[in-house]
């Protein structure tokens, strides 16, 4: 419990707070405001942010679920996302402004059952290894610039959303020419 306070605080200090809604938090168990609203139930400790703009994670080795949607956040995702998060099953990065390429590394999110990366500015290849994953049950990266073969899951219980990303190809989507159908 000790590293999931420091979490949240890094988490609270990092954050643009200008009407002082975060002054109250007093790391109970549950912590409601109008940016953060953090839940800890035995070993699962979920955050759900909204409407920041600047966010550090350390000393979150306990988080399970995190939800950035609709943020004004922006960079490349965290190539060490898997080291910061090693239990997450839930995440959800959609409606940012996160540009790059999805880092090779999420395929070491091996708990990893939802990745929402939907309406973001994100390019390049997709790495092959996420579909390693054995227990993703959505993936959803509509709405960015993605090109390349997609992912074969191999974990055939996958909902995906591919839409809006013109230059992908593979499994229900348009095939992938010969030469670019292994991956990059």
């Amino acid at each position: 419990m000790g590293n999931d306070i420091f979490c949240l605080k890094s988490i609270k200090e990092s954050l643009r707070d200008p009407y002082n809604y975060l002054q109250s938090w007093n790391f109970n168990n549950k912590m409601k405001a109008l940016f953060v609203l953090c839940s800890i139930h035995k070993k699962n400790f979920q955050i759900w942010i909204s409407r920041a703009n600047f966010l550090v994670i350390q000393n979150c080795t306990s988080l399970t679920g995190l939800d950035f949607s609709i943020n004004t956040l922006s960079g490349t995702i965290p190539e060490n996302t898997a080291t910061l998060l090693p239990f997450v099953t839930s995440l959800d990065q959609s409606s940012n402004k996160f540009s790059g390429a999805i880092p090779m590394s999420l395929a070491n999110c091996t708990d990893l059952n939802a990745l929402k990366l939907d309406q973001n500015r994100l390019s390049y290849h997709f790495p092959q290894q996420l579909g390693l994953l054995q227990r993703p049950r959505t993936f959803t990266v509509s709405n960015n610039s993605l090109t390349g073969p997609v992912p074969n899951f191999t974990n055939g219980h996958v909902v995906v959303n591919y839409s809006n990303n013109e230059g992908l190809c593979g499994p229900s989507l348009r095939p992938c020419p010969n030469n670019s159908s292994t991956g990059h």
